[in-house]
């Protein structure tokens, strides 16, 4: 990602474009980023936003549901769509030649979908079966668990699809008032990746999108508090899932790239001290990996884990001590130095093909209003000193800083505050 590659306009209606031309390539990938996820939602409305996102694939004035599908086959493409807590993404990725297609149609998803009812009672169904695959799922189950014990009584605790009960009560009057409140240019940024020239997208963007109300009102929104809440939920499983959090960096934070590393050396890799202690020395679970979650306001960083019930007390055991090891032990030379090749070959192997880099640049938008290049990101991955990685540990790992959820066939399990220690 070179800067002088990357260019920006704003529209005249607010919409705001970045691209970044890559000329050794034969396609593009353009996406349409709305501003907006699950955390901006009425609480009375949870799973609103993902609901719109399935609703704007089910046809609008010009294309019939089918007609879209056969549009995007027809050419090649590739169409996909998701919603997070902070934001939703509709993306196409096409021979460059099919730009002036790709735009039109995501801008008509995005603009004119229909909102039939019989679409949306046939999405219900849809939408609680998935719900249903998440409680079957236990890896998936056992980090909603967490999150809504983590950030607890906030937005981003809830889950993203919503509930059974807020999903059956949506109808087609509120579905139609959130999505004009929220589909605005204000809340729109858009970006495109590969073979293409700025100008020609500004001309097709303002030609799509010509009439896309300009605002909208504000997304009401609060910071989290964390609470370290230890929770254990019985579940008839063959193998117990424990996810372990505390508190990290938002979006964007000054220190990011030193919990990068932390992160790394914890449990991102496989050489991590987690995957090499807990899989390969004990062999107490087959995964175990760390995370960084991070938002405008709040991160969190987790630590997953599955292994055999009878086996959940001793893993925990073994996790909270690499942590306490971490914090007294420090960091060697070629640890931070593995970390940082790691990190620094994992963002240029990312960052080859149009899909990855657009995914990026969009995040970068909408978090910073501008883009870091490569070499600037590379430097700063550099720049991290054993003493920043220390320190963060010892901010993320205080002493009651760590929470802890327990799914699965463990009759009579008691994890202690004097257990989880640090």
């Amino acid at each position: 990602m070179t800067e002088s590659n990357i260019r920006r306009t704003v529209l005249a209606n607010g919409v705001r474009l970045a691209t970044e031309r890559m000329p050794h390539v034969r396609s593009v990938a353009v996406g349409i980023w709305l501003t907006r996820g699950s955390r901006h939602e009425p609480t009375e409305h949870a799973g609103i936003a993902h609901f719109v996102e399935h609703m704007l694939f089910k046809g609008t004035p010009a294309r019939s549901a089918e007609e879209i599908a056969q549009q995007v086959d027809s050419i090649g493409g590739q169409i996909d769509a998701f919603t997070s807590k902070e934001y939703a993404g509709y993306y196409l990725k096409v021979l460059d030649e099919h730009l002036p297609l790709a735009v039109d149609i995501l801008a008509d998803l995005i603009s004119n979908p229909l909102f039939a009812v019989d679409d949306i009672e046939r999405e219900k169904k849809v939408i609680l079966e998935e719900i249903k695959m998440v409680e079957d799922t236990p890896d998936d189950l056992v980090h909603e668990l967490f999150a809504e014990g983590f950030w607890l009584n906030h937005p981003l605790g809830r889950p993203i699809l919503g509930t059974p009960a807020s999903v059956s009560a949506l109808d087609q009057a509120t579905l139609k008032h959130y999505f004009a409140d929220t589909y605005v240019a204000q809340n729109f940024v858009v970006v495109a990746v590969g073979n293409l020239e700025h100008s020609r997208v500004v001309a097709l963007l303002e030609q799509a999108l010509q009439n896309a109300p300009p605002d909208g009102p504000d997304a009401s929104q609060s910071a989290p508090t964390v609470a370290p809440v230890i929770q254990v939920r019985r579940k008839d499983l063959e193998q117990s899932h424990i996810v372990f959090g505390t508190e990290a960096l938002p979006q964007h934070h000054p220190d990011r790239y030193a919990g990068y590393a932390l992160n790394t050396t914890l449990g991102g890799s496989m050489s991590s001290r987690l995957f090499q202690n807990v899989r390969e020395k004990r062999g107490l679970a087959y995964s175990v990996f760390s995370g960084l979650s991070a938002y405008q306001d709040a991160g969190a960083l987790s630590i997953y884990a599955g292994c055999a019930n009878d086996a959940v007390e001793e893993l925990i055991d073994v996790v909270v001590a690499e942590i306490r090891q971490m914090k007294a032990g420090g960091l060697a030379p070629v640890e931070l130095r593995r970390a940082k090749d790691h990190l620094k070959g994992s963002l240029m192997l990312g960052l080859e093909s149009p899909s990855s880099r657009m995914s990026h640049l969009a995040r970068q938008e909408m978090y910073r209003d501008q883009a870091s290049s490569l070499d600037d990101m590379l430097n700063a991955i550099e720049q991290v000193t054993e003493a920043d990685v220390l320190k963060l540990a010892d901010r993320f790992f205080s002493s009651e800083s760590l929470a802890v959820t327990v799914l699965g066939n463990v009759n009579g399990l008691q994890v202690t505050k004097e257990r989880l220690a640090l």
